[in-house]
């Protein structure tokens, strides 16, 4: 299997690309140009060139980019593996407390440096090559702690999510397209154990009262706030048009685009 690159650059030049966000391993990302929207149940952020976050893994979002004055969001991400990160780490006291919101910094002389060296080599690809990432990343962990030492709370912290609240999780989140298995990983639950849980908490399956949920979202954005069944279907956790189309029409007895009365 393929290693997933740990330095590298993407392009995005659809009007609208957006995507469900959970990092298995915290990010540094930089935009070059364009405009990055990261959007949590309870909180959003907006990126332009320039700007730089450290953001944080296992934390649910949905990340939008989108051009701006006319350039494609172009964005740097250094990525940091786990095994790395432990290496690194393993020479310092234990990190007693851990983040999980994103740093965003201000600019910085140490980060303009790191991000116009990794230049050169986007020149020639769009992904550096194993060895010389290995060297970036690690470049990358010191000039965070140089700048900011509270990025060992986010950077510093391996274990996996703690056992919460099932309830309060799933009706803050369930608009997000995860399979089963990532829900009952936030939640610090086996999926057997998810889906037993949920099954007492909300005496229903997981399929069923997410679809429920996720219409319920779609409709009000439609008809109260008056949004384009194309403007929500990504936004309430469907994969495409044509199911939401037809989940919608099944619950509500008309499509999404032909509201009673209009």
């Amino acid at each position: 299997m393929q290693e997933v690159a740990e330095v590298f650059i993407s392009c995005k030049k659809e009007v609208h690309y957006s995507r469900e966000l959970m990092l298995s391993q915290p990010a540094l990302v930089r935009v070059i140009s364009g405009e990055m929207r990261i959007a949590a149940a309870d909180r959003s952020y907006r990126f332009r060139a320039g700007d730089t976050a450290l953001l944080p893994r296992d934390q649910l979002a949905r990340m939008s980019k989108l051009p701006l004055d006319g350039h494609a969001c172009v964005a740097i991400s250094v990525v940091f593996r786990k095994d790395r990160l432990e290496q690194y780490y393993k020479g310092i006291p234990p990190i007693v407390e851990h983040s999980q919101e994103p740093v965003i910094f201000a600019d910085h002389p140490l980060l303009q440096s790191l991000f116009n060296s990794l230049q050169p080599y986007f020149d020639l690809a769009d992904a550096l090559p194993a060895d010389i990432a290995a060297f970036k990343v690690e470049e990358a962990i010191r000039i965070l702690r140089a700048i900011d030492p509270a990025t060992d709370g986010l950077l510093g912290h391996f274990e996996a999510p703690g056992k919460i609240d099932l309830v309060t999780f799933m009706e803050q989140n369930f608009q997000f397209n995860l399979p089963l298995e990532k829900f009952g990983y936030l939640t610090g639950r086996s999926l057997t154990t998810f889906k037993k849980d949920f099954k007492n908490a909300f005496n229903t399956s997981p399929g069923r009262w997410l679809t429920h949920k996720r219409l319920e979202l779609a409709h009000y954005q439609i008809v109260e706030q008056r949004r384009k069944p194309s403007e929500v279907y990504l936004d309430t956790g469907f994969e495409d048009l044509s199911h939401f189309s037809f989940a919608f029409k099944k619950q509500y007895g008309y499509s999404p685009g032909k509201l009673p009365g209009a």
